[in-house]
């Protein structure tokens, strides 16, 4: 009898201890999605002057902005910023309205990563390819955060530095938005020679999806991996709702007013942003879609099982943040 009350009490301060911990940890991030002290600068290579760092308040002054987080990418970026950099090139020719940029946030590598990015911007000019570089490590999402909130984009895609999806399915995501935006402006297609109809201002987020590709990945994955998955997609539900099969997609394209909106109050750095921007999409009630994307697998992904356990607890702080109303949601954007 003793004993089961020693049990009962020493379980019952483990959980009192996590609880505690759960909401000091929720409390220490409730001003997150503040900027972070690393103030965005682009710098020209080529004549080593700072270029005006934009920001996502400021009209949009190209048609896409392409934002690439990279955590030591040297031998993965080269690869898919030539395949991005051909497609953008070879769409500008086609159409000469076409404008866009590809912002590279360097976040805190201890490779060669700069090197190659600046590589780039000297070989296509600052004005089309700009690097942000955060000093140290803080995460992919506080380095999607700062592309997307320091871009000049009407339309701004989300892409990982691996090319794991091919650059041109972004047609696929872009054809998507400007069907939504202009049923959310009520004007159907007469909305294409309206002069008031502007994408940017239209808040839409679309997102790439593999969920096509689940039932041969569930094939051909070890059995605990499998659990491991379907359990991060329950935690995931009840944390965000239903609505999305594949939240993790790094391919995922915002008008500005969304983006705007969006990663003004994102809170999370690391993994599990991508599920706080869903959550943030309903709470604005920004329409939301997915669409299917050619993916393949990438050696060297930063993810492994040990990553699971982290974006359980990501997803724990974000719950308890945003219920208890810590965590608070500026509109004012």
């Amino acid at each position: 009898m003793e004993y089961t009350c020693l049990l009962i009490t020493f379980f019952a301060i483990a959980i009192l201890g996590f609880v505690f911990v759960v909401f000091f940890e929720a409390y220490k991030r409730r001003n997150n999605h503040q900027h972070i002290e690393v103030p965005a600068i682009f710098e020209d290579p080529s004549s080593l002057k700072q270029v005006p760092c934009p920001h996502i308040v400021d009209p949009a002054t190209k048609y896409i902005s392409l934002i690439i987080p990279a955590f030591n990418e040297e031998h993965r970026l080269p690869g898919a910023l030539d395949e991005t950099m051909n497609y953008l090139q070879q769409r500008t020719l086609k159409d000469p309205s076409f404008t866009y940029e590809v912002i590279i946030i360097d976040d805190g590598s201890t490779d060669d990563t700069k090197r190659v990015a600046f590589e780039f911007v000297r070989k296509y000019t600052v004005d089309k390819v700009r690097i942000i570089l955060l000093g140290r490590n803080h995460g992919k999402g506080e380095a999607i955060r700062k592309g997307m909130l320091h871009s000049r984009g009407e339309l701004l895609l989300m892409l990982d530095a691996d090319g794991a999806t091919k650059v041109t399915d972004l047609e696929k995501l872009e054809n998507q938005i400007q069907a939504v935006a202009k049923s959310e402006y009520h004007q159907g297609d007469s909305s294409n020679t309206d002069p008031r109809f502007r994408i940017s201002d239209i808040p839409v987020a679309v997102f790439g999806s593999r969920a096509h590709l689940e039932e041969k990945a569930i094939a051909t994955r070890k059995w605990y991996r499998n659990f491991l998955m379907k359990g991060f997609h329950l935690v995931v539900l009840l944390a965000a709702g239903p609505g999305i099969r594949d939240t993790q997609c790094g391919f995922k394209m915002f008008t500005r007013a969304a983006a705007r909106k969006l990663f003004s109050n994102v809170h999370l750095k690391r993994w599990c942003f991508d599920v706080e921007v869903v959550f943030l999409c309903k709470r604005f009630k920004i329409p939301i879609s997915e669409v299917s994307v050619n993916w393949s697998e990438i050696p060297g992904s930063k993810v492994n099982l040990l990553s699971i356990p982290n974006m359980l607890w990501e997803l724990v702080l974000m719950s308890v943040g945003y219920r208890t109303g810590m965590w608070r949601i500026s509109n004012s954007t």
